[in-house]
């Protein structure tokens, strides 16, 4: 296959993951890199395109190869782009634009009109360093849920960048005139069955992160309460079995709190069920400040919810009840200019060497908030302390002291 037709396949490529992802963000508009990867691939047609009319007609001034050269740059810039916008960074198009210009600019130097060499020098650093920059803001989020769908984006993005280090490494060695199947026709006809493979390669790598991404958001909306944002019994179940094993196996204290809203059910009935939410809402958003951020937050109820924490004392955890107590106490619900005020109960416990199932453990936790509630509400109670069952008085301190 000559190098024209690939050129033209090429081109053909890119339009195809242009209209790929302007179909998936048509799909899913919240996937804003979809219009990055678009834009990146727009221009690389546009740059394809370029380049199959001018080795049809078998002329190449220089207005026209550094047009070429320009938008092939700004595709490589526009996928670096749909990546920064993948991961909540600002695309930077300005620079895009600002390395696009002086692209067109340098070709109007002498020596690099006048000699291929100097611009392929000129050129292929940056299409690296924007291949190796994609790949590494990739490389650096290594979480195991993005990590499948990253990778054949972060091979493709160096394999690219290694394949334009060696094409101007043989250029160099050989002073631009490589000999033989080196030479003119094999570059051109390499580079264009280069460009084929990434822009095919491309389309499906964006598509994966894209459709992986959709796949995390489902998960966890099936996972969070919609109304507080905290996370739904059905996570619960899979954090607590996790974290109770792993406590189970190394020693370490395990611990629920579990807290509702005292009088909730007029709050309801008088004001109404808006108001209600927003109660649930207040109280959950002061909960969040005063809890440390990698604690498990549940809702388990309408006006119940659930805090597991692990790793820590079993005073602190009492302290971190209270603390929790009072932040309510102290921050009462503004409606309408007038001030609401609300109070909650708190049931601690922990896991104990004899408990088989987490469940246990938030049962206990739900009896010692039962305690509160029928001691006087607005006030913590410690399953152990508080409320023992069964000669557990020192429950609390089995585990975790």
């Amino acid at each position: 296959m000559d190098a024209f037709t690939l050129i033209v396949a090429a081109a053909l490529a890119a339009l195809t993951m242009a209209a790929s992802m302007g179909l998936l963000y048509l799909a899913s508009a919240r996937q804003a890199c979809l219009v990055d990867w678009t834009a990146a691939a727009a221009l690389f047609a546009l740059s394809n395109a370029l380049a199959a009319i001018g080795l049809h007609q078998q002329t190449n001034p220089i207005v026209f190869i550094a047009c070429v050269n320009a938008l092939h740059i700004g595709g490589h810039f526009g996928m670096l782009a749909g990546v920064r916008r993948h991961l909540h960074l600002a695309p930077g198009w300005r620079w895009g634009v600002i390395l696009m210009a002086g692209l067109l600019a340098a070709h109007g130097l002498l020596v690099v009109r006048e000699a291929p060499l100097y611009r392929l020098v000129l050129f292929t650093p940056f299409v690296g360093a924007l291949n190796l920059g994609a790949a590494w803001l990739l490389w650096r989020r290594r979480e195991r849920e993005v990590c499948a769908a990253h990778t054949p984006l972060i091979v493709l993005q160096v394999l690219s960048a290694l394949q334009q280090v060696a094409r101007v490494t043989i250029m160099l060695a050989y002073d631009g005139r490589p000999p033989g199947f080196l030479g003119g026709d094999f570059f051109r006809t390499s580079g264009a069955l280069a460009m084929l493979v990434y822009l095919s390669l491309a389309a499906m790598c964006c598509a994966l992160i894209v459709s992986h991404q959709q796949t995390l958001a489902l998960r966890r909306a099936s996972l969070t309460d919609v109304l507080t944002g905290w996370l739904n019994r059905r996570a619960l179940h899979d954090i607590a079995m996790r974290d109770f094993r792993r406590c189970r196996r190394t020693g370490a204290g395990m611990f629920f709190i579990t807290f509702d809203v005292d009088h909730f059910k007029p709050i309801n009935d008088r004001y109404g069920h808006g108001v209600g939410d927003a109660a649930i809402c207040h109280v959950t958003a002061l909960s969040a400040r005063v809890l440390r951020g990698y604690d498990a937050l549940f809702r388990i109820g309408g006006e119940e919810f659930a805090v597991l924490v692990v790793g820590e004392h079993a005073d602190n955890v009492c302290v971190m009840a209270e603390r929790l107590r009072e932040a309510v106490v102290a921050a009462p619900l503004i409606l309408d200019g007038k001030a609401l005020s609300m109070t909650i109960s708190v049931g601690v416990a922990a896991l104990d060497a004899h408990d088989h199932k987490w469940e246990e453990i938030l049962r206990r936790a739900d009896e010692a908030l039962y305690h509160a509630k029928q001691n006087g509400r607005n006030r913590v109670s410690v399953h152990g302390r508080d409320v023992a069952g069964r000669g557990q008085a020192t429950r609390l301190q089995a585990v975790g002291a």
